[in-house]
């Protein structure tokens, strides 16, 4: 249960990160946002608040914020069309009623001539029992109600290709840049609240259940030797150790300007592909970084992460690994499991580690990811107009099918690694 409730919280925050950066650039814009979604498929929760449906959806596979103009729009008032009108103070349309009319007492049912709910906003028609022909204006924020829904209609200025390109391509970057934001605020608050690991040959934090507690050694005691040879750095150390499981040594140290040696055991930790080591339950030590050196901390293990990242994606592309060393989201919780056990400090890097993955990934220039979109936005810029909306369309499509297809294979591939071996 502990592993569901961290996969879930870290998948939770990366998605709501990602996604939130897409809706506040977006917002920003003043393009409508229908949904923010975390999960797909069908719906768990949902609610709305102002114009906005905030949805958690049941499969754990991503996320996405809805925005208008990205697909054509619901309902289309054509010539002979029949709707029920709601008008606000203005005695402008507030409601349009597709069906269900009879629902609504105070509704002017009108017999549609010509309409333009995009730019114009505006409904010419015959209501019911005349011939005269009217003209009715629509307001900005009106709604159609179909069997009892109601969805707010998109003027062209609030549509998504409505919007300058830097403003589009903003709204689009800002999701996998939420990411590297995410990892760097994260691993500033591993500098403060955890520590930077020192190369001192001294006692960190020490496992209630360790053989070093129960020899009697004492966080803060300093490493002198190790059965007669010199320790200079926390790296001696634990190299020694871990040559001698189960095997009684001899650690000589200062406490508190007394010199003193004490036996410890190592105890055996199997590790995979058969390697043995020794281990004592004791951690490096550890400083307290201040604020302004976290800050410094967490831009630099962001920057090394990212870089580290690019470099083995870099290899996959060369072929120096293959596609059975990529984990999908079954890999992921299997590593999630593993990490939960160590601790939260190492569940918060484990975190920030997710985080900067799916930023680089949803950055490559691939069909139905960020990049993808933010190529399409470089051949727009240098044609000096779009490229045709459903021929994109069919690209993103297309990619998004494979990365479907890729999803599959990556699972079943973890699947076999992790439960049929």
């Amino acid at each position: 249960m502990d592993t569901v409730i961290a996969f879930i919280v870290i998948f939770g925050a990366l998605v709501f990160f990602h996604e939130l950066g897409h809706f506040i650039f977006a917002k920003r814009a003043g393009i409508l946002c229908r949904e923010f979604a975390i999960g797909m498929g069908p719906k768990i929760l949902a609610f709305k608040r102002n114009e906005t449906q905030y949805t958690i959806r049941l499969l754990p596979i991503g996320g996405y914020v809805r925005m208008a103009g990205e697909d054509p729009e619901m309902v289309e008032l054509k010539p002979g069309f029949r709707v029920g009108l709601l008008f606000n103070e203005d005695q402008t349309i507030q409601k349009m009623v597709v069906n269900n009319k009879d629902r609504y007492p105070d509704l002017r049912i009108v017999e549609v001539a010509e309409a333009d709910i995009e730019r114009e906003l505006f409904i010419k028609g015959y209501e019911e029992g005349e011939e005269e022909l009217k003209t009715y204006k629509i307001a900005k924020d009106a709604v159609f109600v179909e069997d009892g829904v109601e969805s707010q209609i998109a003027p062209w200025d609030r549509q998504f290709n409505s919007k300058k390109l830097s403003q589009r391509a903003l709204a689009i970057v800002a999701g996998p840049m939420m990411n590297f934001v995410l990892a760097f605020v994260i691993f500033a608050l591993l500098g403060m609240l955890q520590g930077l690991s020192l190369d001192e040959p001294e006692l960190g934090q020490l496992l209630d259940d360790g053989a070093a507690m129960e020899a009697g050694l004492r966080e803060g005691d300093r490493i002198q030797e190790i059965d007669g040879q010199t320790i200079g750095k926390w790296t001696d150390a634990t190299t020694i150790i871990q040559q001698h499981p189960n095997e009684e040594i001899q650690m000589t140290i200062e406490r508190n300007g007394e010199i003193m040696t004490i036996a410890v055991t190592p105890r055996l930790q199997e590790e995979e592909e058969g390697i043995n080591r020794g281990v004592i339950g004791v951690y490096a030590p550890v400083e307290k970084l201040s604020p302004l050196k976290a800050i410094s901390y967490g831009a630099e293990q962001t920057y090394l992460w990212i870089k580290t990242i690019l470099e083995l994606l870099g290899q996959l592309v060369t072929g120096q690994f293959t596609i059975d060393a990529l984990a999908g989201p079954v890999g992921i919780y299997k590593t999630t499991e593993v990490v939960a056990e160590s601790g939260i400090y190492y569940l918060m890097r484990w975190g920030a580690l997710l985080s900067i993955n799916l930023g680089i990934m949803n950055l490559l220039p691939l069909p139905a990811l960020d990049g993808g979109r933010l190529l399409f936005f470089g051949v727009e810029a240098l044609r000096g107009k779009p490229l045709d909306r459903q021929k994109e369309g069919m690209v993103h499509f297309v990619g998004f099918a494979l990365l479907m297809l890729l999803m599959i294979v990556v699972t079943w591939n973890d699947i076999q690694r992790f439960f049929l071996q």
